[in-house]
């Protein structure tokens, strides 16, 4: 029997499944870990223990519980959060936390001072996306000027998987898709490093070696057998963030399929035919040689959802909060009885680009309650998903095809609005085990064992969420405010 690994690094959790040809998941782990706020602003990791620490746990869990022989499993794929930026020595060891992906603003006067001096319009020709708190460039920057001792001692900068990936066979190497959002240091138009618009910050020797995600990288040493219970010498395939390995995993194929991720971020991913050149959205090779995708984001969702928890549910135990939370919001009728949130709680990504947005709760009285904010958060990210959604319409690439997948959608509540919002139809698939199903597919792909069709097999569509037009004139109404409250507050706060 062949089986193939797949483990994923999260905001809040690390998730791995052991999968076999057929696609059976025969073996699956999970281990949290916290996203650190240690200010306003700022996001991270600590890279060696909530990633390696995780990926290690996991994996000797998996192998230990399904009594899989190690030697079974024939290739290994990984994804984590992205785009990140940790600083390594020669040694590969991280030097500070790792500085997480768009929920992390510390870099906003970096992304103006870049995009002025190079830009807008040449970074959107030459690297495919405008700078924002989403970059790897403009970060790097922030350390230079910020951590110029451990900038002086940086070998190499590496993200979630690339740092997996030189801990399980010594190799550095990142694929183009993940790459992509290193803007101004990665050329959209070269498939290739570069300095050039932005020299002297850092020498390109510093990034790592770029693959297409299922090339292998490398495969298991003997020491990261000796830690992981892995066979020596298992391939290792490139990887690519996330949010790509979870389209895959939702069987987003094709030109005009879209992933609608629910987890701690809202993320957005659409293949399509060509190469989209239009500023509100991102760019980026997709996984293999000769593809395109174009993305969009939301920072706060799930991270939303936990600091509501917090503070709405101290009686209850996390899992239980979520449940209580979820159920309550149920008995809130649709439109949460008059409130509107802007869930611009880290700030808003695209269409936006607004570091500086923050959240809002309107039209509050005395007589909601927490399943009304409840509702009225999650109704807030479904119409800033619609925002995004409308964005690609009017960028000439208006989804065929949504495919809904994450944590988010267990909440009933969640997944109806956004259909019913956005006025369109979600498939979900069977399998809603996210980026580590994808991964284990990519390795699958990557040693000839599947053809990429192959995922519709391996996970079919199940069900359909379609919207409720009697709901249409509310939510439409919902929608502009949401729209008008942005705007009309816009720039009230320092």
């Amino acid at each position: 029997m062949r089986h193939y690994l797949g483990v994923d690094i999260g905001t809040y959790e690390t998730k791995g499944v052991i999968v076999n040809g057929t696609g059976d998941v025969v073996a699956s782990a999970s281990r949290p870990h916290q996203m650190l706020v240690p200010q306003p602003g700022w996001a991270e990791h600590r890279a060696e223990e909530d990633w390696w620490g995780d990926f290690v746990a996991v994996t000797r869990q998996m192998l230990a519980g399904s009594g899989i022989a190690p030697s079974s499993i024939k290739a290994i794929g990984t994804s984590g959060i992205g785009p990140c930026m940790l600083p390594v020595d020669r040694e590969g060891a991280p030097l500070m936390n790792a500085v997480l992906y768009g929920v992390d603003t510390r870099a906003a006067r970096e992304i103006e001072e870049l995009t002025k001096q190079i830009g807008a319009d040449v970074i959107l020709e030459r690297c495919g996306n405008a700078l924002s708190s989403q970059s790897v460039g403009p970060k790097i920057l922030w350390l230079k000027r910020h951590r110029p001792d451990i900038f002086g001692r940086t070998h190499k900068i590496l993200n979630s998987t690339t740092y997996l990936v030189r801990r399980l066979t010594g190799a550095c190497a990142v694929d183009h898709y993940s790459a992509s959002c290193s803007s101004p240091f990665y050329m959209a138009d070269g498939l290739c490093w570069s300095d050039e618009l932005a020299p002297g910050i850092i020498g390109m020797e510093a990034m790592p070696d770029l693959k297409w995600t299922t090339d292998i990288a490398g495969t298991v040493t003997r020491e990261a057998s000796a830690e992981t219970g892995l066979s020596a010498g298992t391939p290792v395939i490139a990887g690519t963030i996330d949010a790509a390995a979870e389209a895959v995993s939702v069987g987003v194929t094709q030109p005009g399929d879209m992933m609608l991720m629910y987890g701690s971020t809202i993320f957005i991913i659409q293949i399509t035919a060509a190469r989209v050149r239009d500023a509100r959205l991102w760019y980026g090779p997709w996984l293999f040689p000769g593809q395109n995708a174009a993305m969009a984001g939301h920072p706060t969702s799930g991270t939303l959802t936990h600091w509501l928890r917090k503070f709405a549910a101290q009686d209850l135990s996390s899992d239980d909060a979520i449940r209580v939370l979820n159920v309550e919001a149920l008995a809130s009728p649709p439109g949460a009885r008059g409130l509107v949130v802007l869930p611009y709680f880290s700030g808003a990504l695209t269409p936006l680009y607004d570091a500086k947005a923050r959240g809002m709760i309107c039209g509050l009285d005395l007589t909601h309650g927490r399943g009304d904010l409840f509702r009225a958060a999650l109704e807030g990210v479904a119409q800033a998903t619609r925002h995004i959604i409308e964005t690609y319409g009017a960028a000439g690439h208006a989804p065929e095809n949504i495919h809904a997948v994450g944590g988010g959608t267990k909440s009933k509540v969640w997944l109806q609005a956004t259909s019913d919002t956005c006025g369109r139809v979600q498939n979900i698939r069977a399998k809603n085990l996210g980026a580590c199903f994808g991964d284990a597919f990519l390795a699958a792909l990557a040693v000839g064992d599947v053809q990429s069709t192959d995922i519709h097999a391996w996970n079919p569509v199940t069900a359909a969420i379609a919207p409720d037009p009697a709901l249409k004139p509310l939510y439409d109404r919902q929608y502009d405010v949401f729209r008008k409250l942005y705007e009309a507050t816009r720039g009230l706060l320092p």
